[in-house]
């Protein structure tokens, strides 16, 4: 149980770049993510009393709420009838920009399973019970996900092949 305002305070500013990172892998872009940090640290905070682990908490609230933006986003670009393409931030590096490019290319269960598997070291079984599915759905989205990443990474490394001969 935690009982003070300044205990809620300290966790935000020690967790607040943790979560922000976490966030971004689950979004794929920057304004995404920080929406998410916000609306997981109201919720962190108006339960914070009763929390007991609240880094667990929060990052289970931020992987609920991400699912719930896809599945919002997914019914409002049914009804349009038309997708946009994805607008990212500026980036410095050709390998951020080949990673955001990428991630697009999964699907946001693929994207959510890799990101609680490799950002946040979660095992099958954490996975699960943070996504809300069961272990072998699981399995299957990571093992997709991975295969995708390495389909896009084929042309990159074949383009990459050439300049060196």
């Amino acid at each position: 149980m935690r009982d003070t305002d300044a205990e809620l305070s300290a966790f935000v500013e020690a967790q607040s770049a943790v979560l922000l990172g976490f966030a971004h892998a689950l979004t794929g872009n920057r304004h995404d993510a920080w929406d998410l940090l916000q609306e997981t640290l109201v919720r962190v905070g108006e339960r914070w009393r009763r929390i007991d682990e609240p880094a667990a908490y929060a990052r289970t609230v931020m992987t609920r709420l991400n699912v719930d933006r896809i599945r919002r986003l997914r019914r409002e670009l049914l009804g349009a009838r038309t997708r946009e393409p994805a607008t990212h931030d500026q980036l410095t590096s050709a390998a951020e920009a080949w990673l955001v490019e990428a991630l697009a290319t999964l699907t946001p269960r693929q994207r959510t399973a890799l990101a609680l598997r490799y950002v946040e070291d979660l095992d099958v079984r954490g996975i699960a019970e943070r996504m809300g599915c069961s272990e072998g759905t699981v399995k299957s989205q990571l093992s997709r996900g991975i295969q995708r990443l390495k389909e896009h990474a084929e042309p990159t490394r074949t383009a990459a092949q050439k300049v060196t001969r």
